[in-house]
C-alpha cells in the first residue's frame, strides 16, 4: 500500500543523496534509502546528524545495488515519490567506459520499472550538467534545451549521465504508462561537508587548503551549493509543472579555480595560507597527465568555459540558488569544522 508522504531516496550515503533525506525528513515526509550495504547505517545517520538532524523515527533502509534489478521491487514499495540520486561516481579509474556507463543506465531502468510496478507517482533522477554540454561549444549560456553531443569524444562518467538520462526518457515514453518523471542536472556541486564522502567538485577546495596543489589548473566552471540541490530535487518531486521537465542546478556564473583560491584566502587568513595564488599552464598538465591518472581526469576541462542558466527552475520552480562565494565558503568551514583540513 503507498503511503501518501513516503520518498525512496537511492544511495543515501552520497553527498546529494544525504541532502536530499535531511532535507524531506526536515518537512515531514518519510524517508527510505538504499544502501549496497546496510553495514552503513550508522555511516547515514552520522552524516545526517553533521546536517542537524536528531529523529531517525520516520527514516528506514533497504539494501539495493544499481546491478541487482530485484532489490529494487522491494525499496520501492509502498512509496509515492522516488528521487535517484544513485550512480557511478568519478571518484575511480575506470578502465573502461562501461565500468561507468553499465551500471549508470540499468540502475535507471531497474528503478524507473520497479517504481512502475509499485505505484510511484513520480521519479525525480539526479542527473548531470555533463549530460547538457560536453561536445558543443556555446557561447551563450547552456539550458536545459541542450543536450551532450554523443558523436564527440566524451569522457566517461558524462557519457553515462547522458544515455542514463536519455535511457530515462525513452522509458517513460515507451513503457512508462503514467509514472511521471523529472530530471534535476546539476552542475559542479559544492556546499557543506557532512563527512568524507563528498562531491568531486570540493576536493579541488580540499586539496587547496590542504597545501596539495602548488598552482591550480585554467579552468572555469558554474558551481551549486549541494543545499539548493536538494531543495530543487523537493520542489521536482511535488510541483505538479515539474513532471516531463528537466531542470538545470547552477549558481549565477561561471567561475575559474583561482577565483575560488582567491575568495579561500581573503576569507580564511591564516587557514588559507596553503591556497595557491597562481595557475598552472595546460601543457605541464597535459605532460603530467601521461602519468598520472587522477590528473588525467581534468585533463578534458582544461580550457573550458561553460556557463549555465538557472531561468527555468526559477521561473516554474520560484528556486533561488545562493551565490558561489557563499558555497565556497560554507564548503571550506565545514572541512576545517570536520578536521579534514590538516
Amino acid at each position: 500500500m503507498i503511503q501518501s508522504n513516503q520518498v525512496l531516496v537511492t544511495g543515501g550515503s552520497g553527498f546529494i543523496a544525504s541532502n536530499c533525506i535531511a532535507g524531506l525528513l526536515r518537512k515531514g515526509y518519510r524517508v527510505k534509502t538504499s544502501l549496497r550495504s546496510l553495514n552503513r547505517v550508522p555511516e547515514v545517520k552520522q552524516l545526517l546528524s553533521v546536517a542537524g538532524i536528531t529523529d531517525f523515527e520516520q527514516l528506514s533502509f533497504v539494501q539495493a545495488d544499481l546491478s541487482d534489478e530485484a532489490a529494487w521491487k522491494a525499496a520501492t514499495e509502498g512509496c509515492r515519490y522516488v528521487i535517484h540520486p544513485a550512480s557511478p561516481t568519478p571518484n575511480f579509474i575506470a578502465k573502461h567506459e562501461n565500468e561507468y556507463i553499465i551500471p549508470a543506465v540499468n540502475g535507471v531502468l531497474y528503478v524507473l520499472r520497479a517504481a512502475k510496478a509499485a505505484g510511484v507517482e513520480r521519479v525525480v533522477l539526479t542527473s548531470a550538467f555533463g549530460a547538457i554540454c560536453y561536445g558543443t561549444d556555446k557561447q551563450m549560456p547552456y539550458t536545459e534545451e541542450d543536450w551532450t553531443d554523443l558523436s564527440k569524444d566524451i569522457p566517461a562518467y558524462q557519457k553515462s549521465k547522458t544515455m542514463s538520462e536519455k535511457a530515462a526518457w525513452n522509458y517513460v515514453k515507451s513503457e512508462g504508462e503514467g509514472l511521471e518523471l523529472a530530471v534535476v542536472n546539476p552542475v559542479g556541486v559544492l556546499g557543506p561537508v557532512l563527512g568524507a564522502d563528498y562531491s568531486h567538485s570540493i576536493q579541488f577546495i580540499n586539496q587547496m587548503l590542504n597545501g596539495q596543489l602548488k598552482g591550480v589548473p585554467k579552468i572555469r566552471s558554474v558551481y551549486v551549493d549541494v543545499r539548493d540541490v536538494a531543495d530543487l530535487h523537493i520542489k521536482a518531486m511535488t510541483d505538479p509543472k515539474a513532471n516531463g521537465q528537466r531542470f538545470l542546478a547552477t549558481s549565477d556564473e561561471s567561475i575559474s579555480l583561482l577565483d575560488i583560491a582567491n575568495i579561500l584566502r581573503s576569507e580564511f587568513g591564516d587557514k588559507a595560507v596553503k591556497v595557491p595564488k597562481k595557475e598552472v599552464p595546460n601543457w605541464i598538465l597535459r605532460i603530467v597527465g601521461l602519468f598520472n591518472p587522477q590528473i588525467k581526469l581534468i585533463l578534458p576541462h582544461l580550457g573550458m568555459v561553460k556557463d549555465a542558466s538557472h531561468a527555468k527552475a526559477t521561473r516554474m520552480l520560484d528556486w533561488h540558488p545562493r551565490t558561489n562565494k557563499e558555497a565556497i565558503i560554507a564548503t571550506a568551514e565545514s572541512l576545517i569544522r570536520l578536521g579534514l583540513v590538516k
